[in-house]
């Protein structure tokens, strides 16, 4: 096949240049939607083309398709996708042919994202992947397939600019996004009035996962927790921060659990739960970060396919799955997995969380060191150093900005 080749154009014949971004989930849909604000703040002739959800949807992105397509992980869950994602993949690319961007924005998700940097890697359009790959933590060989596949990398935590570079990639840390999450600036008093909750109920915050595949797999064994806890604790009362886009699974899920739970997805909101809270319970991943940024003493947990399971205990490299352990390189957070993910023992840990003041404030102290290490470069907000990245590779490539 004839290889295609972009005209990079000056800012004369290009006065608003087009960049294609790619999120596959909820957690990219924020960073998206930050990178889009951010990049607009510096040049506000850039326009917007590609998929992403009703955050990015909100900066003025019109999705190409549903993001909510691409809400899938776990080895064995994916295999009934294949043809629906393989589909997805294929309308992207050849929407991508037909706008001819000026560059290309890949956040995260990198079962779909790198698939897609690679099968776009001969038309010449500039490409950064946003978000590294966590091949460090399983898989390292991996990295020796990533050349030519970005422009630039950017990455979140600190430690992966150095890996990354051996490697002869060019990467550039950009700071940890959770730090203008907002997740600390949440109002305790406000939760409570306006779910009509007492002084003295005990807030348990709850996070199942982004992804439809994930949470039917925790929130049977919360709903089966609570049933013990409520033993010990009848005014525990259940919250579930989730992105709209699980929002109906989680109802569906819940429907029958013997203390009903506060289902939020509203942003504000859940900072205001995260605030109100006295302990949680969460997946592994940047949700960790997030609770720790609002102090929140925590237990991470997580339930896969057991096959999936198994394959992942022979691939990671890693001694934490928990983001905050593995930034500190110790336990701060109990981390509850597979088989040890079980009603009893879920229980039990919340119960220490919620009536042991000592092993709550071991955790907080912790989580302040770990955030420091996590501030982008000299103090800069991590989106706004990452929108100057996006635009210095479309300053190298030849197109000029309104900002320069």
């Amino acid at each position: 096949m004839q290889r295609v080749f972009y005209e990079r154009k000056m800012v004369e014949n290009t006065p608003q240049p087009l960049i294609w971004i790619l999120a596959g989930e909820a957690s990219g849909d924020v960073l998206g939607a930050r990178l889009m604000h951010a990049i607009k703040a510096q040049n506000p002739a850039i326009r917007f083309a590609g998929v992403g959800g009703p955050r990015m949807e909100e900066e003025g992105l019109q999705s190409l398709f549903p993001m909510r397509d691409l809400a899938v992980m776990g080895l064995v869950e994916i295999l009934p996708r294949i043809r629906a994602l393989s589909a997805r993949l294929d309308q992207a690319v050849t929407h991508i042919k037909a706008v001819k961007p000026d560059l290309v924005v890949t956040i995260d998700s990198p079962g779909f994202a790198l698939r897609l940097l690679r099968r776009i890697a001969g038309l010449g359009v500039l490409r950064v992947h946003y978000v590294a790959p966590q091949v460090w933590a399983w898989r390292q060989k991996r990295v020796k397939e990533f050349p030519g596949l970005w422009d630039e990398l950017l990455c979140l935590l600190p430690f992966e600019e150095k890996f990354f570079g051996q490697h002869g990639l060019k990467t550039r840390f950009v700071g940890h996004p959770v730090l203008q999450s907002g997740a600390q600036n949440g109002n305790a008093e406000r939760f409570r009035k306006q779910h009509g909750l007492s002084e003295t109920a005990r807030i348990l915050v709850l996070m199942p996962g982004s992804r439809r595949s994930e949470a039917p797999r925790l929130l049977p064994v919360f709903g089966r927790m609570l049933a013990l806890l409520r033993q010990s604790m009848p005014d525990v009362v259940p919250v579930i921060p989730v992105s709209p886009v699980v929002a109906h699974t989680v109802a569906k899920e819940t429907a029958r659990w013997p203390v009903k739970p506060l289902i939020v997805t509203d942003l504000h909101t859940k900072h205001d739960a995260f605030a109100a809270a006295g302990a949680a319970l969460t997946k592994s991943g940047t949700s960790t970060l997030e609770l720790a940024l609002a102090g929140v003493p925590m237990a991470v947990t997580y339930r896969v396919n057991p096959i999936t399971a198994f394959m992942a205990r022979r691939l990671i490299r890693v001694p934490y799955v928990a983001m905050v352990n593995l930034l500190a390189g110790r336990e701060v957070v109990p981390e509850l997995l597979q088989e040890h993910c079980t009603p009893e023992i879920l229980a039990q840990e919340v119960q220490t969380l919620l009536e042991n003041p000592n092993a709550a404030a071991q955790q907080k102290a912790a989580f302040k060191t770990i955030l420091a290490g996590l501030q982008g470069p000299n103090g800069t907000l991590p989106a706004d150093a990452a929108a100057c990245a996006v635009l210095e590779v479309l300053r190298a490539g030849g197109i000029k900005h309104a900002s320069s």
